[in-house]
């Protein structure tokens, strides 16, 4: 996954003024500079227009309706030519007042600034895939608002679901954004349904256990009586095997098959609904285990499959199944704890790891 560095650099007043012609435009709108000598062309009032306000801020212009609309696009159009950071009076004495000046704005992109910025863990990489720099961005609250301004694609205050569904996105659009991780407000879940449904949506991992464990054990009791011991455990063991085979196919062949997805929203919707949401809100603790009722609709034809391959025994094909169900236990689990684990047992042996708070990379 290619990395690609956004640490911009601080541009003096003057050398921002001095950037006034058709050749080298620059203006600015606030501390941001902005080079849009690429844009003069398409400019829909002309590039003549624009190079009268060259080396200037144009925040009022663009505020301006009476003199020319500017719509959310064309905020976003500039965003694009972002530049650096104009070093203006007040904001140098801050620097200058400042213990931590980097914090303020970035450094210049010169070798000792370079160095600096890596000594303050400010130059990071920004992996295009993702939006993300490293693992504690997954836990960043993302700007619902900002943040479908800026991608186009679902509204994380709105119900998701429908979103997907009356999106009319492309397959191509849909996995690229689906694939760059959100974090909802406050580490609550994102609404997905937004009716009645919404509750059948979020699971605790202890549901997991507490639902499945106890007929676990019931089916295997009910095994053990038709079997000897050796036998009972072969087949439990069987299924737990059969139960590995089956998730690498779901994931490799289903959930993960992107090349194969249909491109329409029939099969966009059920991708959201089935596993693209995790990738989408990979921290959402509510919905990173499978909801019982989908489980059950899961599972149900894979108790037929297990009693139609061993049918020559009532009680073995239900060993298989009970071994089945419990590896898709482990597994729920194991994967919960992979994104949230309690510190308790760090605790307990002394083996925590040094948390840092993470650095902030200076973009805007």
């Amino acid at each position: 996954m290619p990395g690609r560095t956004r640490t911009l650099p601080t541009i003096p007043q003057a050398d921002v003024a001095s950037h006034n012609t058709a050749k080298s435009c620059y203006v600015t709108v606030g501390t941001k500079v902005y080079d849009i000598t690429p844009f003069l062309e398409d400019h829909p009032g002309g590039g003549d227009l624009i190079v009268e306000y060259g080396g200037k801020d144009v925040k009022d212009i663009m505020d301006d309706t009476a003199s020319h609309f500017h719509s959310e696009s064309a905020w976003e159009i500039l965003d694009d030519y972002l530049v650096g950071f104009v070093a203006t009076e007040s904001v140098m004495k801050s620097v200058t007042d400042s213990t931590h000046p980097a914090d303020i704005v970035p450094l210049p992109p010169s070798e000792t600034g370079a160095e600096q910025l890596r000594k303050d863990g400010v130059n990071q990489p920004l992996y295009e895939n993702t939006g993300m720099s490293c693992e504690e961005d997954l836990s960043k609250e993302t700007d619902a608002t900002s943040d479908y301004r800026t991608h186009k694609f679902l509204d994380l205050n709105k119900p998701l679901l429908m979103q997907v569904w009356r999106g009319g996105f492309t397959k191509d659009f849909y996995l690229e954004q689906v694939h760059r991780p959100r974090h909802y407000k406050g580490g609550d879940s994102a609404p997905l349904f937004g009716n009645f449904l919404e509750p059948l949506s979020k699971t605790p991992w202890w549901v997991v256990p507490t639902v499945w464990v106890p007929p676990v054990a019931y089916g295997t009791y009910l095994s053990s009586q038709g079997l000897s011991t050796a036998g009972l455990a072969s087949y439990w063991i069987i299924g737990l095997c059969i139960w590995t085979l089956v998730e690498y196919v779901l994931h490799r062949f289903l959930f993960h098959l992107d090349q194969y997805l249909p491109d329409n929203r029939v099969g966009l919707t059920l991708h959201f609904l089935l596993h693209g949401i995790h990738h989408y809100l990979p921290m959402d603790r509510l919905r990173l285990v499978m909801p019982p009722t989908l489980f059950l609709v899961l599972a149900t034809p894979f108790w037929y499959l297990a009693h139609a391959v061993f049918f020559y025994d009532w009680n073995a094909a239900t060993a298989v199944f009970c071994g089945g169900i419990f590896g898709y236990i482990c597994y729920d689990l194991t994967h919960y704890f992979l994104h949230h684990k309690t510190r308790f047992w760090d605790w307990v042996f002394k083996t925590e790891l040094p948390m840092t708070p993470p650095k902030v990379i200076k973009t805007t």
